[in-house]
């Protein structure tokens, strides 16, 4: 089973990886259903998420906006930001004009005041990144003291696990770089992503101002087992988790 992740990118490097802009619209079109993301990801944030009406939350790499609009569904107030243009307009066109969506950089300060935000949801999101620090910062800096930050990330030991698998050697107590090519909507990109150990994560957490609240590697939707036969053919009928994504609940300090 692929761990590659279905969602999110949040990075504004203009060199020829993780171009949303040019598979938008057929990335759009698969995280509509995938597996990973339809039966596995959303799903898993939502139920962390929890009762979210009346909160202001900030979907921090929104992507085409499937998370989105599920969170406004259940009554939250959401502000979306991604780096992708193509990516918002896909948004755009699911959540219409009103929706408060920009164009805004992870890796660099975000257009909004301290306090902004009661929630922050980055979902498939920090993997993208070299550095954490700034990130993490920054999303500080727009929580309300008490206030959530959500996250998922391609699950560190499920990376190391395929390298493995594939008769590479993952040097898995380091940060280091990664190359994988997705081909949607007729598209081919290289993506480049940052693979880091757990304690490097928890670290970054920490350092940041942030409590751990919540560790999950949750299971995927019931009816996911007979939408995706063949994918989840090798998992136990009696089992319901893979090895895919980790997620947090961080609690801002």
């Amino acid at each position: 089973m692929s761990t590659v992740p279905q969602d999110h990118v949040e990075t504004a490097n203009p060199s020829p990886f993780n171009d949303y802009d040019r598979m938008a619209e057929g990335y759009a079109a698969e995280n509509e259903t995938s597996l990973l993301n339809a039966y596995y990801e959303r799903p898993a944030m939502l139920e962390l998420a929890g009762n979210v009406a009346g909160r202001r939350i900030l979907d921090a790499g929104c992507g085409s906006g499937p998370l989105f609009a599920e969170l406004r569904d259940r009554g939250a107030i959401v502000t979306g930001v991604d780096a992708s243009a193509g990516m918002l307009e896909q948004a755009r066109q699911r959540l219409g004009a009103d929706a408060d969506l920009r164009v805004a950089d992870l890796a660099g300060p975000l257009p909004f005041s301290d306090e902004a935000f009661d929630d922050v949801i980055a979902s498939l999101v920090l993997h993208y990144l070299e550095d954490w620090g700034p990130t993490l910062a920054e999303l500080r800096r727009v929580l309300k003291p008490g206030g959530r930050l959500l996250v998922s990330v391609d699950h560190p030991f499920s990376v190391a696990l395929f390298q493995h698998m594939a008769g590479e050697k993952p040097k898995y107590f380091e940060t280091r770089s990664r190359t994988d090519e997705w081909t949607m909507g007729g598209q081919t990109v290289q993506m480049s992503f940052w693979d880091r150990p757990l304690h490097a994560m928890t670290e970054a957490f920490t350092a940041a101002g942030f409590r751990i609240s919540v560790i999950s590697e949750p299971p995927f939707v019931p009816e996911a087992r007979e939408l995706f036969p063949e994918e989840l053919r090798e998992i136990e009928p009696t089992r319901t988790r893979f090895l895919c994504f980790l997620f947090f609940v961080l609690e801002a300090s």
